[in-house]
């Protein structure tokens, strides 16, 4: 990288100007994040017309979330009705877990591996954590699209029963933000291990996802695990954040935390959590998460930088 020189006042010489190298502070990260969230999105929907993309964007989710409503009518019967809203949330909002986990690990894997451009990011002024934010944000835009389109088809193909003035707007917004920051960290975890391991990576985001999948209540209440593995739900912010949204969309509705023989209603009492409850748990959870993500990539970014990791290429 070309070092900046600077015109020194009334002397025929040059100063290095260090704030060219290491940035201007907010205003430059700002800057940074906006154009890395543009890339990413370019990088996901120039390869095809608007139209088309949209289509992929949004198939995987809503076919998988009618395949879960299928062998759910055909297991439960007429009892499984009830479900429905319940497994179309979980579907849904899973499309958000999935494009934030995968955003940021992929971003390392694309810029090392595929276009060998890593190495230029991480030297340039730009914080290397924001440009994969804004990449990240990018790719959890789409997965917004398709938990969109999920819901609407689940109210209006499946019969999902909806009341639009029954929904707690403020508990939403406050677990959309809170269970947004929690998979974001989650992601950046993803994105520390792919910086010190190889190509083969790319599948790492699909199997953490896959785990907790399993722990989240996503598609069954957490009761129907041994109470060791709901110990470990208890203990992941997208419990919390599935819950929540569940209870701020229909209020009264099954809960995939609490329940008879449930871990959480035999340590509390209480037959599901309430929304206090799911906001502290989910704070909880979430800055335990983010924390430890800041604390991983950091470690990680310096591993890497010593190893010669971030412009090595790793392809087999």
């Amino acid at each position: 990288m070309t070092a900046s020189l600077t015109p020194l006042d009334g002397e025929a010489g040059f100063r290095f100007d260090p704030e060219r190298t290491v940035g201007r502070g907010p205003a430059d990260r700002l800057r940074s994040f906006r154009t890395a969230v543009v890339l990413g999105w370019k990088m996901e929907a120039n390869w095809t017309d608007p139209v088309l993309f949209f289509i992929y964007s949004v198939a995987k989710p809503v076919s998988a979330a009618l395949i879960l409503v299928v062998m759910l009518d055909v297991i439960a019967g007429a009892s499984g009705h009830d479900y429905r809203g319940y497994v179309v949330v979980g579907s849904a909002l899973w499309s958000f877990v999935m494009s934030g986990i995968a955003g940021l690990a992929w971003s390392v894997l694309d810029d090392r591996e595929r276009y060998r451009m890593l190495k230029y990011v991480y030297v340039s002024p730009s914080d290397l954590v924001t440009v994969l934010l804004g990449r990240g944000t990018a790719r959890i835009a789409v997965g917004a699209m398709g938990a969109a389109i999920t819901l609407v088809v689940g109210v209006v193909v499946m019969g999902v029963s909806f009341d639009l003035l029954a929904v707690d707007w403020p508990v939403l917004l406050a677990v959309m933000v809170l269970g947004l920051a929690a998979i974001v960290a989650v992601g950046l975890i993803l994105a520390a291990i792919c910086l010190q391991t190889r190509q083969e990576s790319w599948s790492y985001p699909e199997a953490v996802a896959g785990a907790l999948f399993l722990v989240s209540g996503a598609v069954f209440p957490l009761s129907v695990l041994p109470s060791a593995v709901q110990a470990i739900g208890l203990a992941n912010p997208m419990t919390w954040w599935l819950a929540g949204v569940r209870l701020a969309l229909f209020p009264g509705g099954t809960s995939s935390i609490g329940g008879p023989g449930s871990l959480f209603t035999n340590l509390t009492g209480a037959a599901a959590p309430d929304s206090p409850t799911i906001l502290v748990a989910l704070l909880v959870t979430g800055a335990v998460v983010t924390l430890g993500a800041a604390v991983v990539f950091r470690w990680s970014e310096r591993r890497a930088k010593d190893r010669g990791l971030i412009d090595q290429t790793t392809g087999s």
